[in-house]
């Protein structure tokens, strides 16, 4: 690749605007819409397994703690791999190659062990870091490349790619516990189940109540399916990663494709500086005051695949019933996260922020309260429909919010998100087997309060985060056909 530079070294002579054929964006689009797709599919299969570890790998926490090392392997993976990967395979390979490191994780299931299943969460927690940091990245530039050529915002272009992946990395939650959910339930008859066990006694011991499984308070709500079910789930899964990867690399154009003058100094920076930009970010004003919000959106997802899906789902209604109950939550939040960028044009992001405070708070406080039954089906899909409005919002706004605040350092930016997202689930999932599920909701409702503090101080600041962005539109080239495929 040719750069136009000065004699000066790390110094770029400003690009010439491009003239873009019409059907650049079309090819944008394409792109976008063929990254949601692949992320779908993997995470169909991510998701529908992570969602039943908590309750099919109960035996000494086995699930949860894989859990754990998922999410602990995240903030090494977030702090040394996306900048170092990323600049020397690009976002496009970067997916790819992380896409494979989750397979093990599914192929571990087929015998469920310390040994095995640990060491499969720390090569997913390595892989997610370089995975999510290249999506982020990829979003947000060609969001401002097809700013320059269709009279729209690049801020604006953020959200609603932003908003439109996630619909479809939401969706995953319909298909892949669709998927278990079909294999665990068929030919079972749970209301037979259900009626073994006093709905006075769910009651009492599930919910908020709930502290775990002892020898003295079995439920049969909570005993494993059989292990051949479990194999076929693993088999399916293992089918969708290998898709996942082949859409990524025949179908996604590289990054290189769409070059401008920060690009082109990040590719010409060594990875340690790269990493060194990363963590000087946490310096920032800004980037400390999301912190807390961002540490929630991890501590609330732990919570929910693990303690919701463990206390009230599974102990009160049965393990069958997770997949349903997480569709529900998948469908709210895909069809939100459409919808979200669409509000925010309107009501601008303050008032929807505050909803979703409102609305995730109104449900801590009900489950604190709650004392679930199986006769009381349509709460466990409501509270699961709520909170994947909430969770929508929190993923599209703060992850858009990330690249507005800090434009040009989009990779460290991003990186720092999930590296504190990673640090809030991985503290969520090491604690769960050791609180009991009221004080676990008590925590969330500290950290939550405290996160929108810190949200509302940056909007509140001298240096607002709608005007982060300048108002000139970034310089791209468009890159010779032979360098497409890089």
């Amino acid at each position: 690749m040719t750069l136009n530079k000065t004699e000066m070294p790390g110094q770029f002579l400003k690009a010439p605007t491009p003239n873009f054929e019409p059907s650049e964006r079309w090819r944008i689009m394409k792109n976008i819409l063929a990254i949601g797709c692949a992320f779908m599919v993997l995470f169909t299969a991510f998701m529908g397994a992570a969602n039943l570890q908590s309750s099919i790998n109960a035996d000494q926490s086995l699930g949860t703690f894989t859990l754990s090392a998922i999410y602990g392997s995240l903030l090494f993976s977030n702090i040394f791999l996306p900048a170092l990967i990323i600049s020397w395979l690009g976002c496009k390979w970067t997916m790819s190659l992380s896409i494979l490191a989750y397979m093990p994780f599914i192929a571990s299931q087929f015998y469920p062990k310390f040994y095995t299943m640990i060491p499969a969460g720390l090569l997913v927690g390595l892989g997610g870091g370089p995975l999510w940091c290249a999506k982020c990245t990829y979003l947000t530039v060609a969001a401002e490349a097809y700013s320059t050529v269709s009279d729209i915002a690049a801020d604006a272009l953020v959200t609603r790619f932003f908003g439109l992946f996630f619909m479809f990395y939401q969706m995953a939650q319909v298909w892949g516990n669709l998927i278990s959910s079909a294999v665990l339930s068929y030919g079972i008859d749970t209301v037979v189940t259900n009626v073994t066990l006093n709905s006075s006694v769910v009651a009492e011991t599930c919910g908020a109540n709930f502290c775990g499984l002892s020898p003295e308070n079995e439920n049969p709500n909570l005993q494993p399916p059989p292990v051949e079910r479990i194999h076929l789930i693993a088999g399916i899964y293992l089918g969708c990663m290998i898709l996942a990867v082949a859409i990524i690399a025949f179908a996604v154009d590289s990054l290189s494709r769409y070059d401008r003058n920060r690009a082109r100094s990040v590719k010409g920076t060594s990875g340690f500086k790269l990493l060194a930009v990363t963590l000087k970010l946490l310096k920032e004003k800004n980037q400390l005051l999301i912190l807390p919000i961002t540490l929630f959106i991890g501590a609330e997802q732990a919570f929910l695949f693990a303690d919701y899906n463990a206390s009230f789902v599974s102990c009160a209604w049965g393990i069958s019933n997770i997949g349903y109950v997480m569709i529900c939550f998948g469908i709210t939040n895909a069809i939100a996260a459409l919808a979200t960028g669409a509000v925010v044009k309107l009501t601008g992001r303050t008032p929807v922020m505050i909803f979703a405070f409102c609305l995730h708070l109104s449900i801590f406080i009900y489950m604190l309260q709650w004392k679930p039954t199986p006769e009381q089906g349509i709460i466990f899909f409501l509270l699961s429909g709520l909170w994947g409005v909430c969770d929508s919002v929190w993923l599209v706004q703060v992850n858009a919010l990330s690249g507005i605040l800090f434009p040009g350092r989009e990779e460290a930016a991003f990186s720092n998100f999930r590296l504190w997202e990673s640090t809030g689930s991985v503290i969520t999932y090491v604690y769960s087997p050791y609180l009991c599920t009221y004080m676990k909701l008590y925590l969330l409702i500290g950290i939550l309060c405290v996160g929108m503090v810190g949200y509302g101080v940056i909007e509140r600041s001298g240096i607002r985060a709608d005007t982060a962005i300048s108002d000139n539109k970034p310089d791209f080239e468009l890159m010779a056909d032979r360098e497409i495929n890089r």
